[in-house]
């Protein structure tokens, strides 16, 4: 056993660059989609990433994402903004609102811009942590491109995974990045298991007799379970609240299935926040005493069966180190996917 093969980054970012282009996004905006949709595979998003490449290139195909779209500010405060995308590929309108917010967070101290008429953008983190860039923390919120989630104790769909994404900078060690979806599993882990041939672990979905679901391929048949039973689902009501209702984009039962449906405009919302730590303390400081509190984190008493203590991040950020040096590994069956959507475009291969 081998493993998957290989492809250094910049090969896969052309790839995905090649493929938006040849189907009429205009290469900046190819290029920007490329890199961000690169970015969540160097850190590990390999549901959000290049796993979703065909899915995109087929919507837009459809007529269902605007290639040419007028991204734009509609409702706009000192601190606070609305960008409209015009329906476009996810990623730019969420790149143009994390844009925005730290310009205004460094005016103001705090920025928040709201998205609608967006898509689906790919994973939390990579938007949550662009205002690391400025030494700024960054917030991300979603309403997610699917609903797989019941209320508590019902069983029809009106939310999505509602993830949420926090960036908080620090001096000598890695950035603290928490993102996590507000379900169990996100369903993009679904997505690739059922794609590998894998099975669910028991806990990520149930049946609509509320028993346990584990066959990927069955997921239709239930739904995924929330964290913290009760508590998940008020964090997904929430975040929709926020980042779709807020914003004039769809929440519950307006929310389009964007695995099932190409063609009828998803209206997605999203917000991203960023927040100048200047404006609450001096930044050196700050930052020393968030590594002091990861120190202590790390080196706290253990559980028995437990052989350290991580930090939020932590993972992603290995991942993104080996990643950068080995490359990133593509399954076989996403491979087989990719070389026939090459095919399909008449463009080069990944790698070639």
């Amino acid at each position: 056993m081998t493993g998957p093969r290989r492809f250094p980054a910049a090969d896969l970012r052309a790839f995905i660059s090649r493929a938006f282009q040849a189907v009429g996004v205009p290469p900046d905006d190819a290029d920007t989609i490329a890199r961000l949709m690169t970015e969540i595979d160097l850190r590990g998003g390999d549901g959000h990433g290049i796993f979703r490449l065909a899915q995109y290139i087929r919507r837009i195909r459809a007529g269902g994402i605007n290639v040419s779209p007028d991204i734009r500010v509609v409702r706009e405060s000192p601190a606070t903004a609305i960008v409209d995308g015009d329906n476009c590929v996810g990623h730019l309108a969420v790149h143009r609102a994390a844009q925005i917010a730290m310009d205004k967070a460094a005016a103001c101290g705090i920025g928040w811009v709201g998205t609608r008429n967006s898509n689906h953008a790919g994973a939390a983190s990579v938007y949550a942590m662009m205002p690391l860039a400025r030494e700024m923390i960054g917030l991300y919120s979603a309403v997610g491109s699917a609903n797989h989630l019941p209320p508590w104790g019902g069983i029809e769909m009106l939310l999505s995974t509602n993830p949420i994404a926090v960036a908080i900078p620090t001096a000598e060690e890695p950035p603290v990045v928490l993102d996590m979806a507000t379900t169990v599993a996100a369903y993009g882990k679904v997505k690739t298991a059922a794609q590998r041939g894998e099975t669910m672990p028991e806990g990520w979905m149930i049946d609509r007799k509320g028993n346990p679901l584990v066959d990927p391929k069955r997921a239709d048949e239930g739904f995924l379970l929330p964290i913290g039973g009760y508590k998940g689902y008020g964090l997904a009501l929430i975040f929709g609240l926020l980042a779709g209702t807020l914003n004039g984009a769809a929440m519950g039962r307006d929310v389009v299935d964007f695995n099932k449906d190409d063609t009828t405009p998803t209206n997605t919302g999203q917000f991203v926040a960023a927040i100048d730590v200047k404006v609450f303390a001096e930044l050196d400081v700050f930052k020393r005493d968030a590594d002091l509190v990861v120190r202590e984190m790390r080196s706290s008493d253990l559980l028995p069966g437990f052989d350290r203590i991580r930090v939020p991040g932590e993972g992603s950020h290995a991942v993104f180190d080996q990643r950068s040096r080995q490359g990133i590994p593509v399954p076989d069956e996403l491979l087989q996917v990719l070389q026939s959507l090459a095919g399909d475009l008449a463009i080069a291969r990944p790698g070639d």
